[in-house]
């Protein structure tokens, strides 16, 4: 028996080979969900246990306590079980886009795929979708995204000022549906009721307003589902600047609570530009802030907009 398998896969000293559990033997959920998996996909492969444990580097027994919910295994053991089945290790412990053929059908055709390829497939699946008919006001509703810092209240305004079109500070608008402060609704209820206002804030908006400026809160792009709704109505405008840029004038506003550890802090905000670059970057339009005066940047930012509107009308 190797290393890997000894510390993996923990069964019974008594259980025979294959054999299943006593019925006195309390079994958990998630082990009993995952060994149905596995037998289904062994099943789908046509795979026997045998041929699947010799793949894997596991034993028969292991690999039959495993398939009856009484082996708690390690995520070592999982990735050799889920190679020996030829599948991924998401596949294997239940992530949903494995869950029918089709979603299986349509993640093949997805992987591998550049990151063009996949904003052109995002796209035609958004038309097909929704039936061809695209949203004629997108165009003429911006929504500035980025994190904290970025300029999105500050420019936002100037903005909506110059195309004369209304300005929404999502952020007050989460406020105004909740009937309390964004800290509150985190403190009261937690982040899921928060992003469950934003998702409502967000189409309340795009509804009421086919010309309008939004100022996006920085996690926006943590919710696939409120960033796609977002992509799909609005111009969006990557608002970008320096980390330093950010702590500073997040501390120039006034809030002095990143100074409390400030290199903790500069450390973390890194960390959440570097996690969110990605998503910030689906944006149509960047204008990076660093080092520009706000006038300088409502000059870069007006003219990208104008730009963008033009080629859509």
């Amino acid at each position: 028996m190797n290393e890997t398998e000894t510390a993996g896969l923990l069964a019974p000293a008594s259980a025979q080979e294959g054999a299943p559990p006593s019925a006195e033997e309390p079994k958990n959920p998630l082990l009993v969900a995952l060994g149905e998996r596995v037998r289904n996909l062994r099943a789908q492969r046509g795979l026997t246990r045998k041929a699947v444990a010799v793949a894997a580097d596991v034993s028969e027994r292991h690999l039959a306590n495993l398939e009856y919910g009484t082996g708690n295994a390690s995520i070592l053991v999982l990735q050799q079980v889920a190679h020996a089945l030829h599948c991924s290790l998401a596949e294997l412990v239940g992530d949903f886009t494995t869950q029918s053929p089709e979603w299986l059908l349509i993640r093949e055709l997805l992987e591998h795929r550049s990151e063009p390829e996949l904003r052109r497939a995002r796209l035609a699946l958004h038309e097909l979708l929704s039936g061809g008919h695209n949203d004629a006001a997108r165009h003429r509703r911006i929504a500035l995204v980025g994190l904290r810092g970025a300029g999105k209240s500050t420019l936002g305004p100037l903005l909506a000022r110059e195309l004369d079109v209304p300005f929404i500070e999502l952020s007050r608008a989460i406020e105004a549906l909740a009937g309390c402060s964004v800290r509150e609704i985190h403190d009261l209820y937690g982040t899921t009721a928060y992003r469950r206002y934003e998702r409502r804030a967000l189409e309340e908006t795009i509804q009421i307003h086919s010309e309008v400026v939004i100022a996006t809160p920085g996690g926006i792009v943590s919710d696939p589902a409120t960033f796609n709704e977002l992509l799909a109505h609005c111009t969006t405008v990557w608002l970008r600047a320096a980390p330093e840029e950010h702590m500073g004038r997040v501390v120039a506003q006034g809030d002095m609570r990143p100074m409390a550890a400030s290199k903790e802090a500069m450390d973390d905000l890194k960390r959440i530009l570097d996690g969110r670059a990605a998503f910030y970057s689906k944006a149509e339009i960047t204008v990076d802030t660093s080092g520009q005066t706000p006038e300088q940047s409502l000059q870069a930012l007006s003219a990208s907009v104008r730009k963008a509107m033009a080629r859509a009308a």
